[in-house]
């Protein structure tokens, strides 16, 4: 599987629905699964589902598992590791980056809760090795551009564990100007 996905415009429109983007979280951390597990598992309908996964399969997120299943049970699995938005190479309105960057916020807050939630009943071996820290620099662009590489390589770089007691463990990179540090209003 690529390691990651850079989309166009029409794909970021696609990945601002939750429903969509939570899909492909569990495509990607779960394995393939039918619109039916994906409808019980996100408390959805199973004609809501399909069609969330026909718009992922239509930009390129998702594609059949056809290993799997049969004529009436369809496999997904997702087809890519990671997506990285891009904003400045492509021509994007400003509507369309928002409401994917609020879309990822959202979902990225759950998921942020629901591991803060499930800490305390973790082994003590797992509870001791993450981290919900945050830091400021004061940084030009160039210096921010490096600081996203150079801790984007490091994480791509780390190698997925067969050990036994492996287990997934969930890196989130969110880096960005303090929010009405550059007098934007905010």
């Amino acid at each position: 599987m690529p390691s990651s996905v850079t989309p166009d415009i029409a794909g970021l429109r696609a990945l601002s629905h939750p429903v969509r983007l939570r899909m492909l979280g569990l495509l990607r951390t779960e394995g393939a699964a039918t619109a039916t597990t994906l409808a019980q598992r996100l408390d959805l309908n199973t004609g809501a589902t399909s069609y969330h996964l026909c718009q992922l399969a239509q930009h390129g997120f998702i594609t059949e598992d056809t290993d799997r299943g049969n004529a009436r049970d369809r496999w997904w699995r997702a087809t890519h590791d990671s997506t990285r938005a891009d904003f400045q190479e492509q021509q994007q309105d400003d509507e369309d980056v928002e409401a994917y960057l609020s879309t990822v916020a959202l979902v990225y807050g759950d998921r942020l809760r629901a591991g803060a939630a499930e800490m305390r009943f973790l082994p003590d071996e797992w509870r001791t090795v993450g981290t919900l820290s945050d830091w400021e620099r004061s940084l030009t662009p160039a210096d921010a551009e490096a600081l996203v590489e150079k801790l984007t390589a490091i994480i791509e770089q780390t190698p997925d564990s067969e050990d036994e007691g492996a287990a997934p463990f969930s890196v989130k990179l969110n880096a960005f100007p303090r929010p009405g540090a550059l007098g934007t209003g905010e």
